[in-house]
């Protein structure tokens, strides 16, 4: 069963008596759900992923009174719940998954995954934000919340980044695709340096991977699920499939043999199936850029058109940064 549905179910069968019993004085001000880190957060934890930070448990948010005056009280009940649940045995906390699940405190819970305790209202504040702290504290399920004070919060970071800021991080990363996969990849194989060429591909397709989610206008999670969680974007899927050849296809030291200085220095050396590869990805992308109005022209070096992207914010402050 995945951990999301498990947290809502075991929150049915315990939580709402346990609050109804115990808290009736706190009715119409607990939310109650499961958000934050790990995999059952995304709803992409697997069997592997139940050997840490899995099993019967959710999250209660208490506005910073209430925390204060009921939370040890609310803990010591929610830890005194079945420890199992429908066949599914007790939670095994990670070394580092303490305080992801039981009671919480709202702003102390979104302060301490995205180092703010609302959505700013400033473009420059949202550029100094994580994009994987804002998957986490937008993920998962809020199963109920009848006060909305912690939904409130939840919508104004789920409304993304505004504009600006979204062409910003656009511009910054057409500019890195071309820069690893373009430019460098090429130079450090022609020189011979097989691990700059590996760490340039790396940086293509993590710069490649946050362009979709941008064009998406969806947050990217951690490294370890950026990939996994193309899948479910509407714009632009199919490039993870195609990221997932470029990882496949063979190290292409023999398409650089006798490679001269002065070679391939303006023409793709068409030999390297990596090469392809990172020019179609990069085609892609373009198409999608000029369909959404932020750059024109067919030339496929991305680097080419950041300044035609960053023309497009009308924050001067932020176009210049």
């Amino acid at each position: 069963m995945k951990g999301l549905e498990l947290s809502e179910r075991y929150y049915e069968a315990y939580g709402k008596r346990m609050l109804d019993e115990k808290f009736p004085e706190l009715k119409g001000r607990i939310a109650a759900g499961l958000v934050g880190q790990g995999s059952e957060c995304l709803g992409f934890d697997d069997a592997i992923s139940a050997d840490h930070d899995y099993g019967p448990s959710f999250c209660l948010w208490l506005s910073k009174e209430d925390y204060a005056k009921y939370g040890k009280a609310l803990q010591k009940e929610y830890d005194s719940l079945p420890k199992t649940f429908e066949g599914v045995g007790a939670r095994q906390a990670s070394s580092h998954g303490g305080g992801r699940v039981g009671v919480l405190c709202i702003p102390d819970f979104y302060y301490g995954l995205t180092g703010v305790g609302q959505a700013p209202k400033k473009n420059r504040e949202w550029l100094g934000l994580s994009e994987t702290a804002l998957c986490a504290a937008t993920n998962g399920k809020v199963f109920e919340d009848p006060s909305g004070e912690f939904s409130h919060i939840r919508e104004g970071f789920l409304a993304y980044y505004p504009e600006d800021v979204r062409i910003k991080k656009i511009a910054a990363q057409a500019a890195g695709m071309a820069q690893a996969g373009q430019y460098n990849y090429a130079r450090a194989m022609k020189r011979g340096e097989r691990v700059a060429a590996m760490l340039s591909l790396a940086e293509f397709t993590k710069n490649t991977i946050s362009m979709v989610y941008l064009l998406n206008k969806k947050y990217m999670p951690f490294y370890k699920w950026m990939h996994r969680g193309m899948k479910e974007l509407p714009l632009l899927s199919e490039i993870g499939d195609i990221l997932n050849l470029l990882a496949q296809t063979e190290e292409q030291s023999k398409a650089w043999e006798g490679a001269g200085t002065e070679d391939y220095l303006y023409v793709l050396n068409t030999n390297d199936q990596r090469v392809i590869i990172i020019e179609a990805i990069c085609n892609i992308i373009l198409q999608e850029l000029t369909a959404q109005g932020l750059t024109e022209g067919e030339d496929n070096f991305l680097e080419n058109h950041t300044m035609q992207i960053l023309g497009k914010i009308e924050d001067e402050e932020i176009r210049w940064l």
